[in-house]
């Protein structure tokens, strides 16, 4: 829903709360904060809702099963034990939002954002914005990393990180490198291979112990989103001895396992450790001569658009389950490990939005309706 008349503020009315990201995770707040009748806006970058998940790669699925899937009073529509794909992920975002009536604003990329007074601002495209409070609502895949050495590479070699692939037509003939052994760098490799020579770099940080598919759903996935719910959280010993490790780490192989990779003929090599004479160089000195290379080495936060006041050297805030400690009224959703190693996920975002949502201040006013109602 696009409501361009409530976006500039134009009668001087300040929002309760300000929500930066239209994505599952400021989706699922805006269902809490419609909930509690506030008045309340969502800035979204994207054109329409489910746009960061119709812009992967062609042939994706969602590792966690449908059960798993829906946000706040709305189930996903799907049978329980399957794996939607990332298209069906996204069209069921777009009609969530329509469906819960939920004032999102579409193509505004925030710009800046601080504190003045008692309010935060927030601005782009030229519009305004003031709010007691503000989600920050981006997620964890903001901006796509790739190393330096990148650059060195010679201009024949076709260049494409993770964000950018969709299918195997985009590359060239000739030997493909993928660089990452997470989850998006095997199932690419595995995918790339049957039409071209694979290489994977990397080494996994582990692999989920079973086979990925409806038996897993059915007995596996209730234990380990326990665990990511339950276990793994900042409220245990356990989790807060681990979070430093998996915040730093991919996650494990889900599903397609280095067996799968060498079942295919992928040939797994180990870490790129930069560049010579144009062509990718192996930690142990093996130089590569490929013709494209897909970089699957993830994504980095990107607060830069946020007054460094409001931050902590460029990083969020001191926080607990999103709450910024020492900026009152300032929220973060969605980031990985934010409480629990699944907060970054369905369930856990769903769940921290709830924890938000109650945690946000009273207005003094509760308004009969949101405001783009």
């Amino acid at each position: 829903m696009n409501n361009e008349d409530s976006s500039t503020n134009g009668t001087g009315t300040v929002l309760d709360t300000l929500v930066i990201g239209g994505g599952q995770a400021g989706l699922a707040m805006g269902y809490f904060l419609k909930a509690q009748k506030r008045k309340f806006l969502i800035l979204d970058a994207s054109q329409r809702a489910g746009e960061a998940w119709r812009q992967r790669w062609d042939s994706l699925r969602v590792f966690t099963p449908a059960k798993y899937d829906g946000l706040p009073g709305a189930p996903f529509p799907a049978d329980r034990l399957s794996f939607p794909t990332k298209d069906e992920l996204a069209d069921y975002l777009e009609w969530y939002a329509e469906e819960f009536e939920l004032p999102v604003n579409h193509g505004v990329r925030v710009e800046r954002l601080w504190r003045e007074a008692d309010r935060y601002v927030a601005t782009a495209n030229g519009h305004r914005w003031e709010a007691r409070n503000v989600v920050v609502a981006t997620g964890s895949t903001q901006t796509p990393e790739v190393p330096a050495f990148a650059a060195g590479l010679a201009p024949s070699v076709k260049q494409l990180h993770s964000s950018q692939y969709r299918n195997p037509q985009q590359l060239q003939a000739g030997p493909v490198l993928v660089v990452g052994l997470g989850n998006s760098g095997a199932e690419i490799g595995l995918e790339v291979s049957r039409t071209r020579p694979s290489l994977v770099a990397g080494k996994p940080t582990g692999e989920m112990p079973v086979k990925h598919g409806k038996t897993a759903a059915r007995y596996a996935f209730p234990i380990v989103r326990f665990l990511g719910l339950h276990v793994l959280t900042l409220g245990t010993p356990i989790g807060r001895k681990v979070a430093p490790a998996l915040k730093a780490h991919a996650e494990p192989l889900i599903r397609t396992k280095t067996k799968d990779l060498a079942a295919a003929g992928v040939r797994v090599v180990p870490r790129v450790a930069g560049v010579v004479d144009g062509m990718p160089v192996l930690a142990d000195g093996t130089r590569l001569e490929v013709s494209s290379v897909i970089w699957c080495t993830g994504f980095r936060e990107d607060f830069s658009w946020i007054d460094p006041a409001l931050l902590d050297g460029g990083a969020m805030p001191r926080q607990w389950r999103g709450v910024a400690l020492d900026c009152r009224g300032l929220f973060f959703l969605g980031q990985r490990f934010l409480y629990a190693e699944a907060s970054d996920t369905l369930p856990g975002l769903s769940r921290d939005a709830r924890y938000l949502a109650a945690k946000i201040p009273a207005p003094a006013v509760l308004g009969s309706a949101v405001a783009a109602a």
